[in-house]
């Protein structure tokens, strides 16, 4: 929004230097971006003085000026009538760019050259004189900047408004603001309209068939008008704000829309089938042309301005071509309306269109502001472009706007914003922007909310207001008061930091995945769709294809994540994942969510080096990370069990194990199956863990308890049994340790052996149990008698043979 100072100061006095006004605005929330002197170009206009002039010797109206520009003498071929020996004029010197934005250029008139050009000020844009060059009286040096020498100044601030400012969308806005901060009263154009045409009422006629979306539309009539050129002090009005002069009537409603903020439209009414204007929704329509002869496709719900045949007008957005303002206009219909805000912001957005209009109507004009800017666009009219204004006034108002007013404490305002303004201050600061407002008691206030502030809708609003008018670096910095206490941390959330440390010590780096996966890769994983895990939470409305359910599972996007390393040419990748699932229930509307850690290893056990052997990574690996992780968590020993092979999705039978702690199961570890592997074009096997975190979360052991190291020997004694194949070797181990043996320090299995000698369908089983004492040696023989009732336990157990 660009404010020129000197259209400004036409409706409130301002004595402040421009830089203070900028600073003010900017503190009061309209940021001033910069200000930008219109006339700054005039420094390359110089004042020259002519030191003779002659007749052009090739044309009769041209004459040859000698021109000192302070520098040197220049040869200038003017024009103008008025040049003489010995005046001081305006020179402008090649590259100056005069107000019709054409610069300067040397070169040759009929022959004679030409370094410049001796100007009006109708050519400068500084004055309405165009009968010839400038005659500048004083003692003034040539050379000297024209500005300088004149003292023409007129800066444009150009300022950012927030969308919830739309009141400050024109001159009388901004000039509301600047009143505010200088104590000035703001003065509204005088408004006087002359009716002298016929009554209206027989004229054209105004119906509105959508009133939720255009709760009131104005207009006025204006006869016998005579298009033409702006007057000189128009143009330089609008274009002091960066509008292009068009004609007297256009120029008219660009006016009155930078005054007042309320943007206008006029019709040509012979061009209007019946003379009159219907209010509705395209309908049917489905193109239609706009003043910039562009074709815009239409959907039905737009709103549009039209005739008794056809639409005129997309309502708030542009015109159309076939009802413009031509040279043969006589009479104008001017509109002046208000729109719904979300029904012209969302016909501009599919349309793809931009205007001024519509930058004012999608943020909400003023809807008591309608008539008076109509009864303003007509006094022009009737002034400027010689017409008869029509008697009387259509306002159609289907919804009328309702004032409503605010109860407000002045301790509570005080309260929130840290400050102690008096009650009296505060409506001395609103009624200042010409918010009303009254106390009703000693803390009290009635705020009425005027029409111009649509973005005023409650308590804290008007706070807001208080807030910024009595400056934002008037209020006090204050610190919150902390407390000493601090709160421990969720237990959720101290147990999640907790797995993420030990992962990381375990070598594994952390992926963070989205918690939205294709709905293919719980196909790929091969989940049964009638179960949760097969049957996802679809999106409704999803980013991409890719992201269209929610994951129930983290291992596909681990698997991805892998896929992307290996792609780089990362082929020893360790990482794991901790973050929700989500599974349909289906006694309730929202899924569960369980928190999960889950993990993958691929490529070499250890990181490759040159004194390392490159060893593949395999399923004892990643159960050894399980049983680290669930050791570093607190959480009794897990056991490790065979998953059924109806059980294997993802992981393959006979390479995965089902983790069970206590008495419930919270996970599996294994190896992916082939296909999986195979679809994501991976080329080596990838071991993977997912444990359920909620679950393990009720499982920790909260107490820890140390126990001091005993000073006695350890003995070691093996176990090597024959057992039939299906028998787990960690039942054997189970078995052992459900002895409860106080003696027995730890139980290892160190080898699983099949083939000859041992029969078929049997296994060779080695176990290292480490006996020690805390209170004495322990010496061989009772050691040996021990470990043969041990021994011959466990072979009754699982009918088990010893080797011979």
């Amino acid at each position: 929004m660009k404010i020129s100072l000197s259209w400004l100061k036409e409706y409130v006095a301002v004595d402040m230097p421009v830089d203070d006004i900028a600073h003010a605005l900017t503190m009061a929330g309209l940021e001033v971006e910069g200000v930008v002197d219109r006339f700054s170009g005039l420094g390359d206009v110089v004042v020259g003085r002519v030191t003779a002039v002659s007749d052009h010797p090739d044309a009769d109206r041209l004459r040859v000026c000698n021109v000192d520009d302070g520098e040197s003498t220049i040869s200038v071929v003017c024009g103008a009538p008025n040049v003489k020996d010995g005046m001081l004029t305006a020179l402008a010197k090649p590259g100056a760019v005069l107000a019709s934005g054409n610069p300067v250029k040397k070169g040759k008139i009929r022959g004679v050259p030409s370094a410049g050009m001796l100007c009006s000020e109708v050519e400068l844009g500084i004055g309405e004189d165009a009968d010839g060059i400038m005659d500048i009286d004083g003692d003034i040096a040539p050379g000297t900047p024209l500005n300088t020498a004149l003292s023409i100044s007129d800066p444009v601030l150009e300022i950012d408004l927030t969308p919830n400012r739309p009141d400050c969308l024109s001159i009388i806005g901004v000039a509301r603001e600047v009143g505010a901060f200088t104590g000035n009263p703001v003065q509204q154009p005088d408004i006087q309209v002359s009716e002298t045409g016929p009554a209206i009422t027989g004229l054209t006629d105004v119906a509105i068939d959508a009133p939720d979306l255009c709760p009131r539309y104005a207009a006025r009539l204006v006869l016998d008008v005579s298009i033409g050129p702006s007057p000189p002090w128009l143009c330089d009005k609008l274009v002091s704000v960066g509008l292009k002069p068009i004609n007297n009537i256009v120029d008219i409603t660009n006016f009155v829309m930078m005054e007042t903020g309320q943007p206008l439209h006029a019709f040509d009414l012979d061009q209007l089938a019946e003379n009159r204007i219907v209010v509705r929704c395209a309908g049917s329509d489905k193109t239609f042309t706009t003043l910039d002869d562009k074709v815009r496709t239409l959907s039905e719900e737009m709103l549009m301005i039209c005739d008794a045949e056809k639409p005129v007008a997309i309502a708030g957005v542009m015109g159309g071509l076939n009802s413009e303002i031509s040279e043969n206009t006589t009479r104008v219909l001017i509109e002046s309306a208000c729109f719904k805000p979300a029904s012209i912001r969302k016909t501009a957005k599919q349309l793809q269109m931009s205007s001024d209009a519509a930058h004012r109507f999608e943020r909400g004009v003023d809807p008591a502001g309608t008539l008076r800017a109509a009864d303003r666009a007509a006094q022009l009219m009737a002034e400027l472009a010689g017409g008869k204004v029509a008697a009387g006034v259509i306002d159609n108002n289907p919804v009328p706007f309702c004032e409503k007013t605010l109860s407000i404490n002045a301790d509570t305002v005080n309260q929130r914003l840290g400050t102690d303004i008096p009650a009296d201050k505060m409506v001395e600061l609103l009624v200042a922007v010409d918010i009303p407002c009254k106390k009703t008691g000693d803390h009290m206030l009635a705020v009425t909310i005027p029409a111009f502030r649509v973005d005023i809708e409650r308590q804290e609003d008007i706070m807001e207001e208080v807030a910024r008018l009595w400056g934002y670096n008037n209020i006090p910095v204050t610190f919150p008061a902390i407390p000493v206490e601090v709160e421990p941390p969720l237990p959720a959330f101290a147990r999640r930091n907790r797995a993420r440390d030990i992962m990381a010590g375990l070598g594994f780096m952390e992926a963070v995945n989205y918690s939205f996966i294709s709905s293919e890769a719980g196909q790929q994983m091969g989940f049964d769709p009638t179960t949760p895990h097969g049957d996802p939470v679809e999106i409704l409305n999803p980013l991409t294809v890719e992201q269209s359910v929610m994951r129930t599972s983290l291992i596909p996007g681990l698997i991805k994540t892998v896929q992307q390393n290996t792609a780089q040419q990362i082929k020893d990748a360790r990482l794991f994942e901790i973050g929700r699932v989500f599974l349909k229930q289906s006694d309730a509307e929202l899924p569960d969510e369980s928190e999960m850690i889950a993990g993958a290893w691929t490529g070499s056990r250890t990181p490759r080096a040159w004194l390392v052997p490159d060893e593949p990574v395999d399923f004892y690996d990643m159960k050894g990370v399980v049983e680290a992780l669930l050791a570093a968590l607190n959480a009794p020993a897990p056991a490790f069990t065979a998953m059924p092979r109806e059980k294997c999705i993802y992981a393959k039978p006979g390479h995965t194990a089902l983790v069970r702690v206590g008495e419930k199961d919270v996970g599996l570890v294994g190896e992916l199956v082939d296909s999986l592997i195979a679809d994501h074009g991976l080329k080596q096997p990838v071991f993977v863990f997912e444990l359920d975190l909620s679950v393990l979360g009720q499982l920790l052991i909260e107490d820890r308890q140390a126990q001091p190291l005993s000073r006695f020997p350890a003995v070691t004694r093996d176990i090597t049994l024959i057992l039939p194949d299906a028998v787990e070797a960690g039942d054997v181990v189970a078995s052992l340790d459900a002895l409860n043996e106080e003696l027995i320090e730890a139980i290892r299995i160190t080898d699983v052996y099949r083939g000859d000698p041992v029969p078929a369908g049997k296994k060779s089983l080695s176990v290292r149990v480490v006996y020690r004492s805390r209170s004495n040696t322990l010496k061989d023989k009772y050691v040996n008698r021990l470990h043969a009732g041990i021994t011959d336990r466990i072979v009754n157990a699982f009918e088990a043979e010893l080797p011979e």
